[in-house]
């Protein structure tokens, strides 16, 4: 029997390490600017670790000093004009596939390690991540307007949600750059550490979410991003039948053994850990 090919290995590089799945688009010279074959490549590469055991945790990031520079101006955008409608379409739902329809709802927690240059389309898969950490001096842009071309691909729709107006409106329409600790402060990313610390911070942050329970971990990202669009009936419905949902869907042990420790053995302080006499 021959051996079954991973969908990935050329544009896109997996390494699996006790339960994490670092991701790496392999486009160093060109900055990892996103192509519709890296484009295709990612999307197999996200279908396929989505029901793969041996990732618990997907990282996301760039091969060497990019995370993404954006599309790729030449492949996705000139050497496709004048194309059939059909195979622009094509191009663009491969594209927004695994960048955002399959990622922003990944049924693994997912984090995005921005090792440095991150432009224009690269915004979408960063923040369709659940969580981001960056290099304190990545660098951030949203340039298209310098291009003549507005941030499609979602990229506008991303940047207002994280961002916020103002500040989506002003990096837009001047198309300047900000670095890793400027992205922490716009709340583009969580948390921003000397490039040398980067990726074992991530490491550190990707083992915190390997010890909680994964079904409940799922149910809790899918139900914060949904809930932010309900009114509070809606959301108060949306909640307990998604609690619901994970206790049937193996979370009960978990939360009955964490109770007991808690309430009963007196060994179980969740969260308090960081506290000053806790032990």
């Amino acid at each position: 029997m021959s051996e079954v090919k991973e969908p990935w290995g050329n544009l896109v590089l997996v390494e699996f390490e006790d339960g994490i799945a670092w991701v790496t688009m392999n486009r160093p010279e060109k900055r990892n600017a996103m192509s519709p074959a890296l484009n295709e490549e990612m999307r197999r590469t996200v279908e396929a670790l989505a029901t793969d055991e041996r990732c618990k945790v997907l990282v996301l990031t760039g091969a060497g000093e990019s995370f993404a520079a954006g599309m790729d101006l030449k492949e996705y955008f000139r050497e496709t004009d004048g194309a059939p409608d059909t195979v622009l379409l094509n191009v663009r739902r491969v594209a927004e596939e695994w960048q955002w329809r399959r990622l922003r709802d990944y049924p693994k927690a997912t984090i995005a390690m921005v090792n440095g240059w991150c432009f224009g389309g690269a915004f979408t898969p960063l923040v369709a991540c659940d969580l981001a950490i960056a290099a304190e001096d990545a660098i951030f842009g949203l340039s298209e307007i310098n291009w003549g071309i507005l941030p499609a691909g979602n990229v506008t729709k991303a940047v207002s949600e994280t961002m916020g107006l103002r500040n989506a409106l002003y990096y837009t329409m001047t198309g300047e750059s900000f670095d890793g600790k400027k992205a922490v402060e716009l709340g583009l990313v969580n948390e921003a550490v000397p490039r040398d610390q980067l990726r074992e911070r991530t490491r550190a942050l990707a083992k915190t979410l390997l010890e909680k329970n994964q079904t409940m971990l799922r149910n809790a990202k899918l139900a914060m991003k949904r809930v932010r669009y309900m009114d509070w009936e809606a959301s108060a419905d949306y909640l307990y039948a998604k609690l619901g949902e994970a206790l049937n869907f193996g979370a009960a042990e978990n939360r009955a053994n964490a109770m007991k420790a808690f309430l009963d053995d007196k060994a179980y302080k969740p969260g308090l850990q960081h506290f000053k006499g806790t032990k």
